[in-house]
């Protein structure tokens, strides 16, 4: 699914990947753990192709195509999506013209045919049911006077909608309540296959108790130190990243 390898990434001519490897085979989850400033989120946009941030070193390999070579709407066309940390609002932009124009380039990619209004309106309901979003955010601006989760469980709507192959969640769980949580995490397991992957950013143990990830990474000063099973999210929710650092001589 994804490859990387040697993978060395600045942001305003400051290094703050110095060099991730890291393969995610099909069907995978893996988690990624460190503290704020370790280079989580650089990663995230990177492999998104945000154009603030520039590689200087290493490639990334997706489905046998150089990822870095492709432009940002290339790699969502191919299968990539982002859920954000702090998804944004875009006033004046309806989340069904959003949505509709979204789903209808991305077939366009693919050779296919446009949905028609009526199809496209059932695949919204059905996918809008995925995550119990409420029906009246639709007619509404995309984000505009939602809730923290209401916006997270607006951008697992938009994965239900896309079908991406490769998932970024870059800390969805951020400034949830339980209930929210548990909601968006439900939502993200049912659009699971054995052909889908994903990589979970995140501080807490509380959505991989719902993820389930198949690995753990834990990123420190821009590279990935250790790795190991479910398992390690625990040790690091009852140690905290120190006995990490000091493992690995930091």
């Amino acid at each position: 699914m994804l490859e990387i390898k040697d993978l060395h990434a600045s942001i305003n001519g400051k290094e703050i990947l110095k060099g991730i490897n890291l393969t995610i085979k099909d069907g995978e989850v893996h988690a990624l753990m460190g503290q704020n400033g370790a280079g989580k989120s650089t990663l995230s946009n990177v492999l998104v192709g945000h154009p603030a941030y520039e590689v200087t070193q290493g490639e990334a390999i997706y489905n046998g195509q150089d990822l870095l070579k492709m432009k940002p709407e290339e790699r969502s066309h191919a299968g990539l999506f982002m859920s954000f940390q702090t998804p944004i609002e875009i006033p004046g932009v309806s989340m069904v013209n959003f949505m509709r124009a979204a789903v209808n380039e991305k077939r366009k990619y693919k050779g296919e045919e446009p949905l028609s209004a009526s199809a496209f309106l059932k695949l919204m309901r059905e996918k809008r049911a995925i995550v119990e979003l409420d029906s009246k955010l639709a007619n509404r601006s995309v984000n505009e006077g939602f809730s923290g989760g209401e916006k997270k469980r607006n951008e697992i709507f938009q994965m239900a909608m896309l079908e991406p192959t490769f998932a970024i969640l870059d800390e969805t769980d951020s400034g949830l309540d339980v209930d929210a949580l548990r909601i968006v995490a439900e939502g993200f397991n049912k659009l699971r296959t054995p052909q889908t992957s994903a990589l979970v950013i995140t501080h807490y143990q509380r959505l991989l108790d719902y993820l389930k990830p198949d690995i753990i990474h834990v990123l420190i000063g821009g590279q990935i130190v250790k790795t190991g099973g479910p398992e390690l999210a625990l040790e690091i929710d009852e140690k905290g990243f120190d006995w990490i650092k000091a493992e690995a001589g930091l």
